[in-house]
């Protein structure tokens, strides 16, 4: 790529062996303040955690247990990153101040996209940490709920865990104010990860803000490494979030510092206008000065028209479904979804263009889907209702 990136950083530290053969459960059994256990422990288990806790610096939750979603390791994709609560105002074209009220909606870009993938049939898994807080629990059980494997989820007590308040305009179009100053998934540390899990995956997918700062900055280093050296396919959505980093320059540095590991990315015009320093984002030329030598595919999202796509061997648009916006938070992340769940049980997708024209139809559709509801996470669609949507297009 010829925009003077900063080095790659995937070529991050070992990982601990100690780490590796370590099975974690991902929701909280015992708490000091939860009324009730969560799920059925030996003595033996609580013993060998509590050791392992008391060596550790941050008092991180996260016991063993057997009662995991079993996984296609064949087809898993496996999600990295942040995890929150975004509040939505019930009222479009406010301020965040003249808001009567909010509604609270789970959210986090790669969250979203791992119940997408649920929602849509597929399998999935989501590494990140949040507080050992009502927030952080009200998170685990949604991932439960939605069928996303959670054996990579962290608790922290000395942090709670993230919210985002989202002004939404009265195109639908959001703005954000963030509360996390750290919250628990900047603490996600190197040792915590599940790298078993990240090995076994077909694709792992990631954003730019777990780059934003340490500990996490590393083990997302880390996570991205072993997934590379397993031979994963690495899907990236930078999901710029100025707000979130010292300055529009560092925030530059960090997304491009990871940008030629990825076999696959997902940007959208905002993101290329600002990585190319203002240089127009609907000119192929722009866009191509993005494409890196291992690239496999560079998708550009562009909201109600679709999407356009780029390889090695061909170049195109997908139109995409005309719906009327209520909130498009979560529409990028659905059609990353849309799209990895069906690359994840064929990756030859990639070859060819026809098929991968047909992929990126269904994944414009889960965007689509998804900007008619308020929220992320509640408004991604099942598989029934893409399918529905794109025959109700055709007839």
């Amino acid at each position: 790529m010829s925009l003077n990136a900063a080095a790659p950083c995937i070529r991050g530290p070992a990982s601990n062996p100690q780490l590796q053969s370590r099975k974690f459960f991902s929701f909280p059994l015992a708490c000091r303040r939860r009324r009730c256990i969560r799920a059925a422990i030996s003595l033996s288990t609580i013993s060998s955690c509590s050791s392992f806790l008391a060596r550790r610096s941050r008092d991180c939750i996260a016991f063993s247990a057997s009662n995991d979603f079993p996984m296609d390791n064949s087809s898993l994709v496996v999600c990295f990153g942040e995890m929150l609560i975004d509040f939505v105002p019930t009222t479009n074209g406010l301020s965040l101040s003249e808001a009567p009220a909010f509604k609270k909606a789970p959210g986090g870009a790669p969250a979203n996209v791992a119940v997408g993938i649920a929602r849509l049939g597929g399998q999935s898994a989501f590494i990140g940490k949040v507080g050992e807080d009502e927030f952080g629990y009200m998170l685990a059980d949604i991932l439960k709920k939605n069928n996303v494997n959670s054996q990579g989820m962290r608790f922290d007590s000395g942090a709670r865990t993230a919210l985002a308040f989202v002004t939404l305009r009265n195109d639908g179009e959001r703005e954000f104010m963030f509360y996390r100053n750290p919250s628990a998934d900047m603490l996600l540390e190197e040792g915590e990860l599940d790298f078993d899990i990240i090995r076994k995956a077909k694709i792992f997918h990631y954003g730019s803000i777990s780059l934003i700062t340490e500990p996490c900055k590393s083990a997302h280093v880390a996570a991205a490494k072993a997934a590379k050296d397993a031979g994963v396919l690495l899907s990236y959505d930078p999901n710029l979030r100025l707000p979130l980093w010292p300055s529009a320059e560092s925030a530059r540095e960090g997304i491009l510092s990871i940008w030629d590991a990825a076999d696959i990315i997902k940007i959208n015009e905002e993101e290329i206008s600002f990585l190319t320093r203002g240089e127009n984002p609907y000119d192929d030329a722009t866009v191509h000065k993005l494409f890196h030598p291992n690239l496999k595919l560079l998708l550009v999202t562009e909201g109600p028209n679709g999407c356009r796509y780029y390889s090695k061997d061909f170049n195109g648009r997908v139109h995409g479904l005309k719906v009327e916006p209520v909130d498009t938070t979560g529409a990028g992340d659905a059609f990353v979804a849309g799209l990895l769940s069906q690359l994840a049980t064929d990756v030859s997708l990639l070859k060819d263009e026809d098929r991968l024209r047909e992929a990126l139809k269904f994944a414009n559709a889960c965007g689509a889907l998804t900007v008619t509801e308020r929220g992320a996470i509640p408004a991604l669609p099942t598989k029934e209702a893409v399918l529905n949507a794109l025959l109700n297009v055709i007839a």
